[in-house]
């Protein structure tokens, strides 16, 4: 899995977002470009942001039991899979603000490095090592990316 703490893996990625426009469309599911800017920006609210409702001790270890894996592990999404009600964006969104808020989310997690998420506690799933995070932060980044073509 590539770094997204590296410079160049996140110059990478903003090129990809740089290539989204307002009306191009996924090969899979149902989300527009901007919905899939803002979903892709919750991620970034939970790590950075007070924002999304914490999980209560019972849902946080069964989260931890049942989902750490797949979001943390190298192991790809697969196509139309099922996501968690803070991640579900049905209305409409400002494409350029999300795409905006997703580049400057993108720089800040490369400025920080990843020692500084090294142990650092997840919103829903605990203390994480570094690769963790970076596995989050890149398998939804590449998996949404990729779905539309970019």
């Amino acid at each position: 899995m590539k770094n997204i703490f590296k410079p160049e893996v996140t110059k990478e990625v903003m090129d990809r977002v740089n290539k989204l426009g307002p009306t191009t469309r996924p090969e899979w599911g149902k989300m527009s470009a901007d919905q899939m800017l803002a979903h892709l920006n919750v991620t970034y609210e939970m790590a950075y942001e007070d924002k999304h409702k914490k999980p209560n001790g019972f849902t946080k270890f069964m989260l931890k039991l049942f989902v750490k894996n797949t979001v943390v592990g190298e192991k790809p999404y697969k196509k139309n899979s099922r996501t968690a009600p803070q991640f579900l964006i049905v209305d409409a969104r400002n494409f350029e603000a999300e795409k905006k808020r997703l580049i400057d989310y993108l720089k800040k997690t490369q400025s920080l490095g990843e020692d500084h998420f090294d142990g650092r506690e997840s919103h829903s799933f605990g203390k994480l090592t570094k690769k963790e995070w970076n596995n989050m932060f890149y398998k939804h980044l590449d998996h949404h990316l990729t779905q539309f073509g970019v």
